[in-house]
């Protein structure tokens, strides 16, 4: 249990509320659920008794698979809402409905369209809130983003992550988390689309760096990352011809690429555009996108377990 933090009864709204070494044990239990349950076909169902209520505004795969099997691995149980499914926000406030779901259920993971309505419900409730996406943050793509890194790399201090696309949810989250990991990043996004925080961190000695030229980001980067759609709703009937001349650029290609370390990979949360990367790296031994995408899982079942349960791993913990 040497330097075991616990974080049960915490609420997992945005990586900004977490330190250094608690992202890092969060990242060490995925890996160790992984091993444990999917490479050594382990049972281990320490959640048996334990039940989530999943509220999702927006529909899903990823999310929503991963997390269902991911609890049912765990011996847990989880029940999937959607807009139809109850009143949240509609016939009964997010306040009501944050009392209501907390006598039924021990966690609630919320696909929200606002991030505010995620804040009323860890607000309001009395169980532990996991935000699944909201329009800022979306803090479990970017826990299976840096164990997929972790994994290809063996380590992630020092690593450079170039983003190429809109100043959405996505690298919101990544500049919540990358300096904590000792990880660097260059963003590229057109104008008037940069992320909404602007910040350096210095006290991790790393560099966060924006420009519009998604050729400056890429060069030298270990990991090039593209995702174009910005997440609160808005998709391809409502773009206007100006906001994809804007991204015209933006393409990911190993032409752009080209300036990138010998060694660069490419990441996308999924569901991916033609017009965000070309099929020569889409399907090439550069994507990791489909490792990214199971690591999802072992993700949010790291996050689950750990609000609900104090987890101690058994497998060495990974350099970060």
């Amino acid at each position: 249990r040497s330097g075991h933090v616990s974080m049960v009864s915490r609420n997992f709204l945005t990586l900004k509320d977490f330190t250094p070494s608690e992202i890092q044990q969060l990242l060490w239990t995925a890996a160790d659920l992984k091993t444990r349950i999917k490479r050594n076909g382990e049972l281990y169902t320490p959640l048996v008794g334990k039940y989530a209520a999943l509220i999702f505004q927006k529909r899903s795969t990823r999310t929503r698979l991963s997390t269902e099997t991911g609890k049912l691995l765990l011996g847990g149980k989880s029940y999937f809402l959607s807009p139809d499914d109850i009143h949240l926000g509609v016939n009964e406030t997010v306040k009501d409905s944050a009392k209501v779901l907390s006598g039924y259920v021990d966690l609630i993971l919320a696909r929200m369209c606002k991030h505010e309505d995620v804040e009323a419900l860890a607000e309001e409730g009395s169980v532990p809130i996991v935000n699944a996406l909201s329009e800022l943050y979306h803090p479990l793509q970017i826990l299976a983003d840096f164990q997929t890194l972790q994994g290809h790399f063996g380590n992630l201090r020092g690593l450079t992550v170039a983003w190429v696309g809109d100043g959405n949810n996505i690298i919101h989250s990544f500049m919540m988390a990358a300096p904590k990991l000792g990880v660097n990043l260059k963003i590229a996004c057109p104008k008037p689309n940069v992320p909404t925080f602007r910040l350096i961190i210095t006290k991790y000695e790393t560099e966060i760096y924006h420009t519009n030229d998604p050729r400056e980001a890429c060069e030298g980067a270990n990991a090039i990352v593209a995702d174009r759609r910005r997440k609160n709703g808005i998709g391809p009937r409502q773009e206007t011809m100006k906001t994809l001349m804007a991204f015209e650029e933006y393409r990911v290609t190993h032409k752009l690429a080209e300036v990138a370390a010998k060694d660069w990979v490419f990441l996308h949360c999924l569901p991916r555009k033609q017009e965000e990367v070309d099929d020569a790296v889409f399907y090439s031994d550069r994507s990791l996108v489909w490792k990214e995408a199971e690591n999802r899982k072992w993700t949010v079942m790291a996050v689950i377990l750990s609000l609900l349960k104090d987890h101690v791993c058994t497998t060495p913990k990974p350099d970060y």
